[in-house]
């Protein structure tokens, strides 16, 4: 779940012990393949708080304007950092550009970017549980675009496509028995779950390349605020799901953005994906204060 850390989250681990399983933060796709050019308008996202650096994805849903998760919004120092590259590296370290003074974090005009990225302002949803509440989960988060690479305002928006947000109450008609016959598309930066090249041959997550992923993943839970998806490859109505990194990230459906990623359960992310639902008047709200409607 946040900003690609592997460590379980305490907060996580007492919500959903209900059902009896072991949540890590989500992250990176499992199984899929490279995006490519084909969803150009979901980017990266890097910024600090008070315990470093981290990165999440993103989708552009107006031309300033990017749907994220709480959790990558939330206690931010300084300015967030966008991207909409699709291959950042093949290998360390790191591409995102360091900030002058990690304790402000990043600062336009002060911090230069490299090209092709931007610096944006990042709002958490006020109704952010933290993880601690399943009824108002409310992991939705916006970074707005302000300064190009330099610092400077903006003089225009990056000439991309933009994704509408789903329409209320969407989900709703994919309850079971349609939910499980369902397929979602996932995008995102987060980590591949693959097998080493020496050692044991258990499957694990690496963090490079670092590339936008897609991949498919069928539906298998529906609640008043979240959607859980089979991250499983070897499951063969999709192709995967997301993992550390991938949070922030869009859910697909129909061409709309009908989840971000919030949360996952293993440590190799090959199991369920939990997801935060956009189609909820909650959500739906709040992102209108920022212009952002189905």
């Amino acid at each position: 779940m946040p900003r690609a850390r592997h460590a379980l989250l305490a907060t996580v681990l007492a919500v959903l012990t209900v059902l009896g399983l072991t949540a890590a933060p989500a992250g990176a796709i499992t199984g899929g393949q490279p995006d490519g050019d084909q969803h150009p308008n979901v980017g990266l996202i890097g910024f600090y708080d008070a315990t470093g650096r981290y990165r999440c994805s993103a989708t552009l849903v107006t031309p300033t304007v990017l749907v994220t998760a709480a959790h990558c919004t939330a206690d931010t120092v300084g300015a967030t950092v966008v991207t909409f590259q699709s291959r950042l590296a093949e290998a360390p370290p790191s591409p995102l550009p360091p900030a002058a003074d990690p304790a402000k974090g990043y600062v336009p005009g002060v911090d230069k970017l490299p090209a092709g990225w931007f610096f944006g302002t990042a709002f958490a949803h006020p109704g952010y549980s933290n993880f601690t509440d399943l009824r108002n989960w409310n992991d939705v988060g916006v970074v707005v675009l302000r300064w190009g690479a330099d610092g400077a305002p903006l003089a225009g928006a990056p000439a991309l496509p933009t994704s509408r947000i789903a329409t209320p109450n969407q989900l709703a008609a994919y309850a079971q028995p349609t939910l499980n016959k369902t397929v979602f598309t996932l995008v995102g930066y987060g980590t591949e779950v693959r097998k080493p090249e020496s050692g044991p041959q258990k499957p694990q997550p690496f963090s490079y390349p670092l590339i936008r992923r897609t991949t498919t993943g069928p539906g298998q839970k529906l609640t008043p605020q979240v959607f859980q998806l089979n991250g499983n490859p070897n499951d063969i109505r999709g192709g995967g799901g997301t993992c550390f990194g991938d949070s922030g990230g869009p859910v697909l459906l129909g061409g709309r953005v009908v989840g971000v990623t919030s949360y996952g359960y293993t440590d190799n992310c090959r199991y369920l994906g939990g997801y935060q639902r956009m189609d909820i008047r909650v959500v739906q709200d709040w992102l209108a204060t920022y212009g952002v409607r189905p």
